[in-house]
């Protein structure tokens, strides 16, 4: 009896050359966009300014986008709501922020870390609470009603916003960068900001961390089995539902993660800030392809290049840079670039 060869792949051996090529597109994409930017902005500084604002930009995004993406996949929810983590995130990451005042003045790169790595560990904590709360009281009972989904996930948007006005008052808040994170440092010639590489980095190590999860252990194979066919994990003995809630416990703690990052980022934090974001994270989703996390991170890179590189070239052209992308995606793959494909 005849064996395939150790590492051969029939499904891949399969696919035409056009075929693998048309599945490699999604991952050219970035480089290309990226050497597309340095050929048109002409100055290497400029240029990698500009890379390092837009790979910083789209990391957040999809720390944002990520569990939406999967929310999506796996239980089919529609959920406008998700800005709500958003904005809960931001301002108990800021809280923490403050209280620990004295570590953020600090000129300790130690204690600056350690007062960002409590401030995301308590918007992780409350929102991942937060998102059990919302899925078992709003989400639970539209389960298959999409349209039921959009009402009442957005009523629920609206009432959070309206009691983080009650907990925190109807202002903006300002906030101040710790010390060591304030700033740029040169290279190249090119300004990069300190904070705009710890988001890069942190986005990558959460990307990372993800795929490990996704791929490398049973209940990412439960999830990823369960966002293909539910039907089937269900009938091996799995407890899908609990997975349901699982996974869109992490979706909101992942939206909470962003909103610090994002807070941080911006410097100033609002009630609305959530809501005004989704737009952003509902264009990732759709370009990358619902249900897929690859696509969720090709999508928000490609996002904050292509605004960066756009808002310095032609900056009336920034306004629809965004939407203008995800029309050119649609149209040269309908269902975004990298779709997970559910049984039938």
């Amino acid at each position: 009896m005849m064996t395939d060869a150790p590492g051969h792949n029939p499904t891949l051996a399969a696919l035409s050359a056009s075929d693998r090529i048309g599945q490699a597109m999604p991952f050219i994409l970035v480089p290309l966009v990226v050497v597309a930017g340095f050929l048109a902005i002409g100055s290497s500084s400029s240029w990698l300014t500009l890379t390092v604002a837009g790979l910083a930009m789209g990391m957040m995004i999809f720390l944002m986008a990520s569990g939406l993406t999967l929310v999506f996949g796996l239980m089919d929810v529609i959920n406008f709501g998700h800005g709500a983590f958003i904005s809960v995130g931001a301002f108990v990451g800021v809280s923490v922020l403050i209280g620990f005042g004295g570590w953020t003045s600090a000129p300790s790169l130690g204690l600056n870390l350690a007062a960002v790595a409590l401030a995301i560990l308590a918007a992780i904590a409350v929102t991942g609470v937060l998102g059990w709360g919302f899925e078992r009281v709003i989400v639970r009972p539209v389960y298959g009603q999409h349209l039921h989904q959009i009402l009442v996930t957005v009523g629920g948007l609206i009432v959070i916003e309206q009691l983080i006005q009650v907990v925190w008052g109807p202002h903006e808040i300002f906030i101040n960068r710790p010390e060591t994170l304030q700033g740029a440092i040169t290279y190249a010639g090119a300004a990069l900001e300190k904070y705009r590489l710890l988001a890069v980095a942190l986005g990558l190590m959460v990307f990372v961390a993800m795929r490990l999860v996704l791929r490398r252990t049973k209940i990412g194979l439960i999830v990823r089995a369960g966002v293909q066919n539910g039907e089937m994990v269900q009938a091996l003995g799995y407890r899908l539902r609990l997975v349901f809630i699982g996974v869109f416990v992490a979706g909101s703690a992942l939206a909470g993660l962003g909103g610090v990052m994002w807070g941080l980022y911006q410097g100033v934090i609002t009630a609305g800030m959530g809501e005004e974001m989704m737009i952003l994270v509902f264009i990732v989703v759709i370009i990358g392809g619902l249900g897929s996390v690859e696509g969720a991170f090709i999508g928000a890179l490609l996002v904050g290049l292509s605004q960066n590189y756009i808002a310095f070239l032609a900056p009336k052209l920034a306004l629809i840079s965004n939407i203008g992308l995800m029309a050119a995606i649609l149209m040269w793959r309908p269902q975004g670039m990298m779709p997970v494909v559910k049984a039938k």
